[in-house]
């Protein structure tokens, strides 16, 4: 990276930081909506907490590696502290409960729930005092709009347990969302690699003490599933999603749970044979216009 303070550079770093914003959100989109229909078929062979833990402390450990190689330092004890309280959030209390609501649950369904997250961390971040624009107060209420159109077709009765457990999913990765801007972390790919590694071991202690094990013979289908999950999910995802919550506003680092459930729902419907409606053109069309308003928040002029 260029160190050089000359005016002529300037530009340079503006549009840099700019395109690596649109990089971000476009890996976060994409590779997180199809991931609801990866876990689906990972846990159909892997138990879902072992499978957490699995994908989480090899994702982990890979990039605490290249954060080392690059001449990061370790976290120290009060950064490892706070990787593991907000890794917990996000791995166990997020991708955990995700997981164990999937052995029942459609991937589609997943993805509409666990898109009222934003709204959760608004909610947060309006106790803490600071509150979202009223423009994106409007983003995010027409977002919610969508998913609920979106879910027009999902029969949540059908497991009322496992809908539940789902829905807590949503209010454990918002708050690790907002506490991941409140408490010590390291910095850049050792920050996200600290989360996924401690997330991880806590989703294996949580998963042992269960009863879960780790299967003899797992299929291979289940097995490409975890390996999608750990390079594309997490390698690629969680660290672009690590950037955008570092630098750039919270409404825009969550826009993607408005996106997702689109792709979710279509990925489930063409790859997974699950059912889709009409519902999915309006919800599309709602979610977007969510995203425009969230994202392409116009500069004001300062006073």
């Amino acid at each position: 990276m260029s160190t050089t303070t000359t005016t002529s550079s300037a530009p340079a770093i503006e549009v840099s930081t700019s395109t690596r914003q649109t990089i971000a959100l476009a890996l976060v989109y994409v590779l997180w909506g199809s991931t609801y229909l990866a876990m689906r078929y990972a846990v159909a062979g892997l138990p879902p907490l072992v499978m957490v833990g699995t994908r989480f402390v090899i994702a982990g450990g890979v990039l605490l590696a290249i954060a080392r190689a690059r001449g990061v330092p370790m976290p120290t004890g009060r950064e490892w502290r706070g990787a593991a309280l907000v890794g917990a959030l996000f791995f166990l209390g997020g991708n955990g409960l995700v997981a164990i609501s999937e052995q029942s649950l459609g991937s589609g369904l997943a993805a509409v729930v666990c898109a009222t997250m934003p709204l959760w961390l608004a909610v947060m971040s309006a106790v803490a005092g600071d509150r979202p624009a009223r423009r994106e107060w409007i983003g995010l209420a027409i977002g919610f709009v969508g998913v609920i159109v979106l879910a027009g077709g999902a029969d949540v009765r059908a497991n009322p347990l496992m809908t539940l457990v789902l829905a807590i999913s949503p209010v454990s990765w918002a708050l690790g969302s907002f506490l991941a801007r409140r408490v010590a972390l390291p910095r850049g790919l050792a920050a996200a690699g600290a989360e996924m590694l401690a997330g991880g071991v806590i989703a294996f202690a949580v998963a042992f003490a269960s009863g879960e094990r780790v299967p003899t013979a797992p299929p291979a289908s289940s097995v490409f599933a975890l390996g999608y999950l750990i390079v594309a999910g997490s390698l690629l995802g969680f660290t672009a999603f690590s950037w955008l919550l570092a630098n750039a506003r919270p409404a825009v680092a969550t826009s993607y749970a408005f996106v997702n459930p689109a792709l979710a729902v279509a990925l489930g419907a063409l790859v997974g044979g699950e059912a889709l409606g009409f519902s999915t053109i309006g919800g599309t069309a709602l979610i977007i216009a969510s995203v425009a308003l969230i994202v392409l928040r116009p500069a004001r002029p300062r006073s």
